[in-house]
C-alpha cells in the first residue's frame, strides 16, 4: 500500500481507497472531463433566475476553476438566454460551450447561431415518462431522435444524446433504442441520465458498461441527488469508464439538486487519485458567486464548502484543529481557501477556553479560573441554545477581572 491517500498538509483520506482489491475492477480513463450545467440545470432550481450578466460572470468563474465544458443554457427559453449564450461563446474561454436542446432541428440551429461547440439533445426513455407523460414507445423516441442527431452532426456540433430518466427505462427499450440509433444516427456520446437520482452506484456502473457495449461511444453521466448519492453515483460511473461527469456548482437543481461540482472535483482528484488540473483555490469564489446570484445559501453542513465544515465546538481535539488539522479532518481548510475555527458553547471543554483566552492575548493557567469560565460558557450556551458570540465571551472574562 503506497501513500496515494496522503498529500502533505493538504489531505489524508482512507488508504483503503487504493488497495488492489478495491481498484482491480476499476476501468478509469486517463482523462475524465467535467460538463457543468449550472447555467441551465442549476437555473431550473425553483425561484432561481440568472440574468444575462449573471451568466457571463458565472461562466468566467467556471472557466477559472478549469471545467472543460460549460452548458451555457437553452437558447429556446428566451431571447435573453440566447443572447447570454452567444456572448459567452465569444468570450474566448478555454472551456467548450454547449447548449441544451429538445429533439427538434430548430433548437439545433439556435445552438449553431449562438456559436456553441456542442449540444445536449434531450429526449425521454424512462418507462414512467413514456407510459404516463408522453404516451410514446421506444420506436417513437427513435423516430424523433434520428433527424435531430443527424442534423446536429451535419452542422458541425459535438452531439451528446441525452435519453433522460435512463435509469428508469426498461432494459429492452434502451437496448433497442441505442442499437437502432447506432445504425441510423450515431451521436458523438451517450448520456446515462439518473433524472430521479434513484439508481445505486453499482446499477450505474452496470448501465455505463451496457451503453458502452451497445454503442462503443463515450458515456457521460448526469445524476440528481434525490437519495443523497449524486456524487457517489457519478464517481462510480467514472470507475466503470464514464468519460464525462455532469455537475452544478453548489449542487443547484430541481428537487434535491444535481451532483455538486466542488464535490466531484475533490472526489476525482483525491478519492480516485486522478491527476486533474482544476484550480481548487477558485472553487470557493465560484460557490460564493453562485450563492449570491441565485439567492440559495449553502447549508452549514454542505460537503466541501459548508461554513460548519471546519468549525469545532467540542473540546476534544481543539488544539489539533488549529495546529494539525489533518488529524481532525480529511482535507485541510486551506485546500479550498477556508480557515478552521474554534467556537464556544455547551459542548466546549477546558482546552477550548484556554485557546480562546490565548487568542485574546490572555495567558491564564489557573485551573480553577478556566473551570469557572467553562461552567459559565456552558450555562450561557445551553440557555441561548447556541454558540456564544465574541462579545458574550469577553463579558464573562471581564467579570473575572482578566
Amino acid at each position: 500500500m503506497g501513500n496515494e491517500h496522503i498529500e502533505d498538509g493538504k489531505w489524508w483520506v482512507s488508504p483503503f481507497n487504493f488497495v488492489d482489491e478495491v481498484r482491480k475492477g476499476f476501468d478509469l480513463l486517463q482523462k475524465v472531463e467535467i460538463h457543468d450545467a449550472t447555467l441551465r440545470d442549476g437555473e431550473q432550481t425553483p425561484g432561481v433566475v440568472f440574468r444575462k450578466e449573471d451568466k457571463v460572470r458565472i461562466a468566467r468563474q467556471l472557466d477559472a476553476v478549469g471545467v472543460e465544458r460549460i452548458e451555457a443554457g437553452m437558447p429556446a427559453v428566451s431571447e435573453e438566454d440566447f443572447a447570454a449564450i452567444k456572448e459567452i461563446s465569444k468570450l474566448g474561454l478555454k472551456a467548450k460551450i454547449y447548449t441544451f436542446a429538445r429533439a427538434m432541428t430548430v433548437d439545433i440551429d439556435k445552438a449553431v447561431e449562438c456559436g456553441a461547440h456542442g449540444v445536449i439533445i434531450e429526449i425521454p426513455i424512462g418507462y414512467p415518462k413514456l407510459q404516463y407523460q408522453f404516451h410514446w414507445t421506444w420506436e417513437d423516441v427513435l423516430r424523433k431522435s434520428v433527424d435531430c442527431i443527424n442534423h446536429a452532426k451535419k452542422r458541425g456540433l459535438h452531439t451528446v444524446y441525452f435519453p433522460y430518466d435512463t435509469t428508469r427505462a426498461r432494459q429492452e427499450d434502451l437496448t433497442n433504442l441505442l442499437t437502432r440509433l447506432m445504425q441510423d444516427a450515431p451521436p458523438d456520446a451517450i448520456g446515462v441520465v439518473d433524472t430521479m437520482g434513484c439508481a445505486l452506484p453499482e446499477a450505474i456502473k452496470y448501465m455505463v458498461r451496457l451503453v458502452k457495449r451497445l454503442t462503443g461511444l463515450p458515456v457521460e453521466i448526469h445524476t440528481h441527488n434525490d437519495f443523497g448519492m449524486g456524487v457517489a453515483t457519478e464517481l462510480a460511473a467514472v470507475t466503470a469508464g464514464a468519460a464525462v461527469v455532469h455537475s452544478c456548482a453548489n449542487g443547484l437543481g430541481e428537487r434535491t439538486g444535481n451532483a455538486a461540482l466542488e464535490e466531484l472535483i475533490l472526489g476525482l482528484h483525491i478519492l480516485l487519485g486522478m491527476k486533474t488540473s482544476y484550480r481548487l483555490d477558485q472553487i470557493l469564489p465560484l460557490s460564493e458567486l453562485v450563492s449570491e446570484l441565485s439567492g440559495v445559501r449553502l447549508a452549514n453542513n454542505k460537503p466541501v464548502l459548508g461554513k460548519g465544515n471546519y468549525i469545532r465546538e467540542s473540546g476534544i481535539g481543539v488544539d489539533l484543529v488549529m495546529k494539525t488539522p489533518l488529524a481532525m479532518f480529511a482535507t485541510a481548510p486551506q485546500l479550498t481557501g477556508r480557515t478552521a475555527e474554534v467556537v464556544l458553547g455547551k459542548k466546549s471543554g477546558k482546552t477550548s477556553i484556554t485557546y480562546a483566552l490565548e487568542q485574546l492575548g490572555i495567558d491564564e493557567s489557573r485551573d480553577e479560573v478556566v473551570t469557572e469560565i467553562l461552567r459559565e460558557v456552558k450555562e450561557k450556551g445551553t440557555k441561548k441554545r447556541g454558540l456564544l458570540s465574541p462579545d458574550e465571551f469577553q463579558e464573562i472574562i471581564r467579570q473575572k477581572g482578566l
